[in-house]
């Protein structure tokens, strides 16, 4: 677990500073991937996905958030969202509701919401900040793990997730919004309470990702999205904080920066 973890690491690293093509395609490869293991994992409640749809929007709405930006990014959305409604009523009209709305549901949560990342570096310290968010993503891990563990006591939500409790959602908070408040100083040479705001919607994000993965693994009936990671299960599972957390930290980090230059 721990030697797949570093690879991966190694792998957003080099792509973030030393060779940003290979960040694209890195990106490009965990929707596709993403996207099947939900597509597989949906017929587990016996829906049918087309997966060609969820490849051609992996590779697509990345490539346009690089290229086009923002405006490319919605207009590359509503044209895969076409393209899995033409390609799934070839295959005639039984289940065809179903699997429609799977489509349009694993588009929006993979390949769409990961392209946020690629928007984030074509800002100025794009690369900073994307480090900054996915430390936040990870203090948030970490810090809820340990505060969790040692003084976990009051579930939060139970029926989906009941490892996870509200001491730990605080310690995930206070841990993440220390990191933020140095990270935004130190490498972004923004205020420390940039990073304390930052810090406090990726941290209910990350929370909410991860919330949201473990409910719809409950609905089917299933542990891990696919086994393709040894000791961690698959793409998504280790995804699943992180696709919520770049697209808000995107939004968010504009936000700051219009604060800040109004100042």
């Amino acid at each position: 677990a721990i030697g797949v973890g570093l690879v991966m690491l190694g792998l957003v690293l080099a792509g973030l500073f030393l060779f940003e093509p290979l960040l694209v395609a890195l990106i490009v490869v965990l929707a596709g991937v993403g996207s099947w293991e939900v597509a597989r994992a949906t017929t587990h409640a016996k829906t049918s996905v087309p997966l060609v749809p969820l490849f051609l929007a992996s590779a697509m709405l990345p490539i346009s958030a690089i290229w086009g930006g923002l405006e490319a990014v919605g207009f590359t959305y509503m044209i895969c969202l076409v393209i899995s409604l033409l390609v799934r009523l070839t295959e005639g009209l039984k289940g065809a509701a179903a699997s429609v709305m799977s489509s349009v549901f694993i588009i929006s949560w993979v390949p769409l919401l990961l392209s946020f990342a690629l928007l984030i570096l074509e800002e100025p310290n794009g690369q900073w900040l994307i480090a900054t968010i996915l430390l936040l993503a990870v203090s948030n891990d970490t810090f809820g793990y340990i505060v969790g563990v040692l003084f976990g006591k009051h579930p939060m939500a139970p029926k989906i997730s009941p490892k996870k409790s509200w001491e730990g959602f605080a310690g995930s908070m206070l841990g993440s919004m220390a990191v933020g408040a140095l990270a935004m100083h130190f490498w972004l040479d923004m205020p420390w309470w940039t990073g304390v705001i930052l810090a406090f919607f990726t941290t209910i994000a990350a929370t909410t990702g991860d919330f949201s993965e473990s409910m719809i693994k409950r609905e089917l009936g299933i542990k891990d999205m696919s086994n393709l990671l040894p000791g961690h299960g698959g793409i998504m599972d280790r995804l699943d904080s992180v696709v919520f957390v770049v697209p808000l930290g995107y939004l968010i980090s504009h936000l700051l920066t219009w604060s800040v230059s109004l100042q």
